[in-house]
């Protein structure tokens, strides 16, 4: 067993490797099928998170099956051949009750987390929930309306309104500006049988990764798993390989926009975005150095003076968003519908500032030290542990130990930030209002 700085995810029948890092035992395995199984024990840990990810999101939507991949996370809870909806949420509930599951745009995540003597039984459920979903007519008619309701319940909400737009406006027509959950029309739309192709297409040995963290037995894990999958029907030959990562084309950024939308609500909310770096960027840590000095805790630009000097807000901070075609940069502030416009200034103001002005040796230690603790935390922590290598497996095409990140995060420094900041502010810029008719 060896430690690691990098490790290569290579996508080839058979590819397996053991690995630790910073005291977690790491293996990976292609399993027969293509299935790929990643786990993390940890020693001193009595349960484990465990995910049964697909690698496609609502990015890898086909014209005509828009919304199918957040449809498909609530209709493979309905049932199976072995289970009606209501034993699906008696057996999860007896576990624990912690099963869940996850839409991204680039991939859809079915997980839980049990205590370790529970694992046969957790991955006997999900196996059965991936292969086997009944995702029969009336159950989709339904659930339209359950997720109609959802959606619904998104576009009450200011934020949650001005989140979903800005990707629109940043990527444009690209597939990652599309709202991750489709649209009411979209959803509408959806046909039965388009559904059902999405999911034949997509839940298929090679795309499926499966991660546990905690207490696990990586052997006895992919015994456990290769049994409830061929159980399941599915297909499990020795030389397959898993499926090739996705990429679709790469962003053409449009022009910036300025988006005013109306909604009966008391506080209005504001996003700022602009085009920014792709996730295989070496300068990823920089670009996370750059979103704490300017809204990552209660030191930073955006809290002193949003909040702190001018009281426009209580809450604000900036978020990057990195993905393997490209990726964006963004502000946000929850504040008064009149205050909207002094708001989005500040927020293109500070952007500016650094760009012109750079920022201190301090602002540099401080953002350095943020990051660590991010880092060095979320490892703490089961549910994180799975998340980071479960989208290692699906997206970067590599797992980068903790140190590493730390290391990374370390060598920043301020010409560093102040170069991307420069590159940032050259881009377009699109900022989204969403509040009370004025």
């Amino acid at each position: 067993m060896s430690s690691f700085s990098v490790a290569s995810l290579p996508l080839e029948a058979g590819a397996q490797f053991t690995i630790s890092d910073d005291g977690a035992l790491l293996r990976r395995s292609v399993l027969p099928g293509g299935v790929r199984l990643l786990t993390s024990a940890l020693p001193h840990v009595h349960s484990a998170f465990i995910g049964f990810w697909v690698g496609a999101g609502s990015r890898d939507e086909a014209p005509g099956t828009y919304g199918s991949t957040h449809f498909l996370e609530h209709l493979l809870f309905k049932g199976t051949g072995r289970r009606t909806a209501l034993q699906v949420s008696e057996e999860s509930d007896y576990m624990g009750g912690a099963f869940n599951a996850a839409t991204g745009r680039q991939h859809t995540a079915y997980y839980g987390h049990v205590f370790e003597a529970d694992m046969g039984r957790a991955v006997d459920l999900l196996a059965d929930m991936v292969t086997s979903a009944r995702l029969d007519a009336q159950d989709f008619a339904t659930e339209r309306g359950v997720i109609l309701e959802e959606l619904a319940m998104y576009a009450d909400d200011a934020a949650d309104v001005a989140q979903e737009q800005l990707p629109q406006q940043v990527f444009g027509s690209h597939p990652l500006g599309r709202p991750v959950g489709g649209t009411a029309e979209t959803v509408r739309a959806l046909q039965h049988e388009a559904l059902l192709r999405h999911y034949r297409s997509v839940y298929r040995p090679e795309e499926l990764v499966v991660v546990a963290a905690g207490a696990v037995d990586h052997d006895r894990l992919a015994d456990m798993v290769l049994t409830e999958l061929a159980k399941g029907g599915w297909e499990l030959r020795d030389d397959a390989v898993p499926a090739p990562r996705r990429q679709v084309s790469d962003i053409d950024y449009p022009a910036g926009t300025t988006v005013s939308l109306t909604r009966d609500v008391e506080q209005a909310a504001v996003t700022f975005g602009v085009p920014a770096i792709a996730l295989q960027d070496s300068r990823l840590s920089t670009e996370f150095a750059l979103s704490t000095i300017l809204g990552g805790g209660t030191s930073s630009r955006l809290f002193q003076e949003i909040r702190e000097k001018h009281g426009l807000a209580y809450s604000t901070y900036a978020f990057p968003a990195a993905y393997r075609e490209g990726g964006l940069f963004g502000m946000f502030a929850a504040c008064a519908p009149a205050a909207t416009e002094e708001v989005a200034g500040i927020m293109n103001g500070e952007l500016d500032r650094i760009a012109r002005d750079g920022v201190s040796e301090a602002e540099v230690e401080s953002a350095f030290r943020r990051q660590r603790a991010d880092i060095v935390f979320d490892g703490e922590h089961i549910a994180s542990t799975m998340n980071r290598m479960a989208t290692s497996e699906l997206v970067r095409g590599e797992l980068i130990s903790q140190h590493e990140h730390v290391r990374r995060a370390r060598a920043v420094n301020a010409a560093d930030i102040q170069a991307l900041a420069v590159e940032l502010a050259a881009g377009p810029r699109s900022t989204v209002t969403v509040g009370p008719a004025k």
